[in-house]
């Protein structure tokens, strides 16, 4: 008999996982329909020895000790700030937008004073933004967001920007300084290892028993007491009331024979070409090798949840969803496909040891409570329409 299933293996699952077998000294059983650990920031080699991910770039950053604290009981860490360059006007400019954006744009010398102006002056009066349209026009003006925003935007979400709520770009950044950093978090590193060797060590405990490409629904109900699912909520619920609207993307690899590709880890690409971006993953790896792979992304409405479709009639059928999972016993829902919700890697390790410390009787740490609750640049950098600002945090000094 375990003390619990836990349905999926990545970060939500794992985390939970780990903290009740070592700290309660619970048997616990992980599975996952998928052949491997670690959810969407599964790594592996590929045919040619080149260290990718499967499921996209993902960069991991946090603002919380707590968060990085606990996973480097997993991990070494390589030191690693993420850039990200724009393909604007036959240009590769620095993205989120900065002074040295605008410059290189414009062939201006502008400071920051010019370029805060610059901004003033091209922006629109959206006193209450509704649309990501107008939120994003608002701060930066609309030559700037045509440029950089909307043709982005159309292909990640299949919407225009003008049918999107506001809260996808509320908070887009237009920053008056020289910072080319895409994220300003404290904590900014990468598994030494990659990320699957963390996960294989977090599951390593003895009271854990893992078994992939198993269904959830496959295992006995009699040999478990309670459940903790990561699994997409509809799904749990054989799609009751319509299936929760995701958008995919079809990931196109491609080896070169080169040590390097272009010129940074990701190029976007607003707005010639039916991909949003490319990623050369040896740049986020640190990896030495004399080939290089990178990946096209091609958003599509098919495929593999990743993103939750931000609109008022999505997040009502959500919540017809959660009333159903909160009157379900002995079942919690966490994660982002259980609680349809995009969150950044350390959000979801948040709400994990979050749920930890509910199902421990412990009070909930405020500090993992604001790491989940605050919406940010995400991990695996959606690109224009989701770069959040947060506070910058200061920098961070890792062991090899």
């Amino acid at each position: 008999m375990y003390d619990h299933l836990i349905v999926g293996a990545g970060f939500a699952g794992s985390v939970l996982a780990e903290r009740l077998a070592s700290q309660l000294g619970q048997k616990v059983l992980v599975v996952d329909k998928r052949p491997h650990v670690g959810g969407n920031a599964y790594d592996h080699l590929d045919d040619a020895g080149v260290l990718v991910h499967k499921y996209g770039p993902h960069i991991f950053h946090t603002g919380s000790r707590r968060i990085f604290e606990y996973l480097s009981q997993f991990t070494r860490w390589r030191p690693y700030e993420h850039r990200v360059l724009a393909r604007v006007d036959d240009k590769l400019v620095p993205f989120p937008i900065n002074v040295d954006t605008v410059n290189q744009l414009y062939g201006t010398s502008y400071g920051p004073e010019e370029v805060e102006a610059l901004y003033r002056e091209r922006s629109e009066s959206f006193p209450h933004p509704k649309t990501s349209e107008e939120a994003v026009v608002g701060k930066i003006g609309r030559e700037l967001y045509e440029k950089f925003f909307r043709g982005y935007t159309r292909k990640q979400w299949g919407l225009d920007p003008s049918e999107l709520d506001a809260a996808v770009a509320a908070r887009v950044p237009a920053r008056t300084n020289y910072d080319d950093r895409y994220f300003t978090d404290e904590f900014q590193a990468m598994p030494a290892d990659g990320f699957t060797a963390m996960f294989e060590r977090m599951l390593a405990h003895p009271n854990i028993t893992v078994r992939l490409g198993v269904d959830h629904r496959e295992v006995d109900p009699r040999s478990f007491r309670q459940m903790v699912y990561t699994g997409p909520v509809d799904a749990f619920f054989e799609y009751r009331f319509g299936k929760l609207p995701y958008r995919s993307i079809d990931f196109r690899f491609e080896t070169h024979d080169c040590e390097r590709f272009q010129p940074g880890a990701v190029i976007n690409h607003p707005n010639e070409h039916e991909y949003t971006r490319v990623t050369e993953f040896k740049w986020l790896t640190g990896q030495v090798h004399d080939k290089t792979t990178i990946v096209y992304e091609y958003p599509t409405a098919d495929g593999d949840p990743y993103y939750p479709v931000p609109r008022p009639e999505n997040a009502d059928l959500y919540r017809k969803y959660k009333e159903l999972a909160d009157a379900t016993p002995n079942v919690r829902f966490v994660g982002r496909l259980a609680t349809y919700r995009y969150y950044n890697m350390d959000q979801v390790v948040a709400q994990a040891l979050a749920t930890f410390d509910q199902l421990a009787s412990h009070e909930p740490d405020p500090d993992l409570v604001e790491t989940n609750r605050e919406p940010r640049h995400s991990d695996v950098d959606l690109g224009p329409s989701d770069v959040i600002p947060r506070k910058p945090g200061k920098r961070t000094s890792f062991a090899a």
